[in-house]
């Protein structure tokens, strides 16, 4: 019998991967795919009502306020998206016996650690988007519905949307040198990787109580190393200058190190993780053609 699939957030970066790979996965699944006009998962009502009337039996949450800055200063809306839609998503899910795909993000870690991050490391954000996402992870571990998991993410990239990678194709088209940040460590992540490794895990997920799980490519990098292998791979003729984040605005906000230990995802679900400079090589090239 087929899953009935339920995607939030499809206009964002991961909600279009998964769009894209999930004609490889029709024949188990029947994807639905929604954004904000289509489905506004801050009203509970509209939300169980849609879950009753398709039968959705997987509810995958790529929807997220992920404007750091802005964040700052628009805390409540933050909220309502990061925090009160992913309890209404959780409560609809117990309620329909749906199992509750979340998508979170490294920002929740305090940035201080030494070695790369594992699920049970303590959790302290810096930020208001750390803080939100953080209580939208609290939210679900509260409800807990079955089958249910959350997975921790860092920098992520894709041919689509906006984001570092394409800000710094177009940059470096406009730019003979750009100042990008060094001293915060973390390793990049290809949508288009993400998203399979979701598609692929659905059927896997057994638990009773909400599992997280940590997801990045593989590498570790600063901020300045990854702009330095965009321009090198892209064959950009931008020279890029190592800047510290005390001389970016809002720097503070982000976390300074942000490795994440993906031992946990790749021995439960046997997954197989590329190395960050082969998937930049994938995309860039997509982007090339584009």
């Amino acid at each position: 019998m087929k899953k009935n699939i339920l995607l939030t957030g499809s206009n964002g970066q991961l909600g279009f991967e998964i769009n894209k790979l999930s004609r490889n996965y029709e024949k188990e699944n029947k994807f639905f795919f929604t954004d904000k006009n289509s489905l506004n998962i801050v009203d509970f009502d509209k939300i169980n009502k849609y879950i009753v009337e398709n039968k959705i039996n997987v509810i995958v949450n790529c929807a997220a306020y992920t404007n750091v800055n802005k964040a700052e200063s628009d805390k409540a809306q933050a909220d309502l998206i990061n925090n009160k839609a992913v309890e209404n998503l959780a409560l609809t899910a117990k309620l329909n016996n749906a199992q509750l795909i979340h998508i979170s993000t490294d920002y929740v870690y305090d940035g201080m650690s030494n070695k790369p991050y594992v699920e049970s490391d303590r959790v302290s954000a810096n930020s208001v988007y750390g803080k939100t996402k953080l209580n939208g992870e609290n939210s679900l571990i509260n409800v807990s519905p079955l089958d249910s998991i959350i997975i921790r993410t860092s920098w992520l990239y894709s041919s689509h949307g906006n984001n570092f990678v394409k800000s710094m194709l177009k940059l470096g088209k406009e730019k003979k040198e750009l100042s990008v940040i060094f001293d915060q460590i973390g390793t990049p992540t290809y949508a288009k990787d993400l998203a399979k490794v979701i598609l692929d895990i659905i059927p896997k997920i057994k638990n009773e109580k909400i599992e997280i799980y940590n997801y990045s490519n593989e590498g570790a990098l600063s901020w300045y190393d990854f702009a330095k292998d965009i321009m090198e791979i892209s064959k950009t003729n931008c020279k890029i200058l190592p800047i510290e984040s005390i001389d970016y605005p809002m720097s503070e906000i982000r976390p300074l190190y942000a490795l994440l230990n993906k031992t946990k995802i790749k021995k439960t679900f046997n997954v197989e993780i590329p190395y960050y400079k082969d998937s930049l090589k994938e995309c860039l090239h997509l982007l090339g053609d584009n």
